[in-house]
C-alpha cells in the first residue's frame, strides 16, 4: 500500500500554500480579475506613452502626437484620463461628443475656434473649455504655430478609442481605411460619437 501524508503534515503543507499562494486551493474560473493598483507617478513634459493618430485614408491633415500620462493602464487610475496632444495649424478635433465622461480642454497656447453644441468662440492660450458629458464639441487651430492642449476626463473609456487609431511614437503609422475606422468607431460607442457633417 501506497504510504500517504499524516493529517499533520497535510494540515502544515495546506497552511503554507494558503498563506503563501493565496487562492491556490480555490478555483479560478469565477475569480474577477484585480485592476491595477493605483501607483502615484511624477511625469516631465516629455513622458508618458507617447503615440501617433493614424491617418484616415481620404481626409486631409497629418499625423499628430499625444501623450496619455494617465487612465487604468498608466498609474491605474479607475476615475480619470488625463493628457496631452498637439494640434499643428489649419488642423481640427471634429465634432463628437463624449456620452459617458465631462472632459476639461486646456489650451497653453495659440489661437483656435472652439464650437460647444451651437456656441462658437475665439479663445487664445491659457483658455479652459468645460465639456459636459454629450456635449458636441469641434476644435480648429486658426492661428500660425501648433497648439499644446492639456485633456481631462472624468471617467475613462475615451483613451481606449485613442489607443485603437493610433500608434505608438517611433512605429509606422499605416493609413486607416475608411471601413477600419468605421469598425473602431462603433466599437467605442460608448467613448465617443463623431458627427462629420456638423463642422464647416
Amino acid at each position: 500500500m501506497r504510504r500517504s501524508a499524516s493529517v499533520p503534515t497535510l494540515f502544515c503543507l495546506i497552511l503554507f500554500y494558503t498563506s503563501h499562494y493565496p487562492g491556490a486551493f480555490a478555483g479560478t474560473a469565477d475569480q474577477p480579475t484585480n485592476p491595477a493598483k493605483p501607483t502615484p507617478l511624477i511625469l516631465e513634459k516629455n513622458e508618458g506613452e507617447r503615440r501617433v493618430w493614424r491617418p484616415i485614408e481620404g481626409l486631409e491633415g497629418q499625423p499628430s502626437p499625444f501623450t496619455l500620462k494617465v487612465d487604468p493602464h498608466n498609474g491605474g487610475s479607475s476615475h480619470l484620463v488625463f493628457g496631452t496632444e498637439d494640434l499643428p495649424p489649419g488642423e481640427k478635433i471634429e465634432t463628437h461628443r463624449h456620452p459617458g465622461s465631462d472632459e476639461i480642454l486646456f489650451l497653453q497656447n495659440g489661437v483656435a475656434k472652439v464650437r460647444l453644441n451651437e456656441s462658437v468662440r475665439e479663445v487664445h492660450g491659457g483658455a479652459t473649455v468645460f465639456i459636459p458629458a454629450n456635449t458636441w464639441v469641434s476644435v480648429n487651430n486658426i492661428g500660425s504655430d501648433p497648439i499644446s492642449l492639456v485633456f481631462i476626463f472624468s471617467a475613462p473609456g475615451f483613451e481606449e478609442f485613442m489607443r485603437a487609431e493610433s500608434v505608438r511614437e517611433g512605429e509606422k503609422a499605416l493609413p486607416l481605411s475608411r471601413e477600419e475606422d468605421a469598425e473602431i468607431i462603433k466599437k467605442h460607442a460608448h467613448a465617443v460619437i463623431y458627427n462629420y457633417e456638423a463642422l464647416p
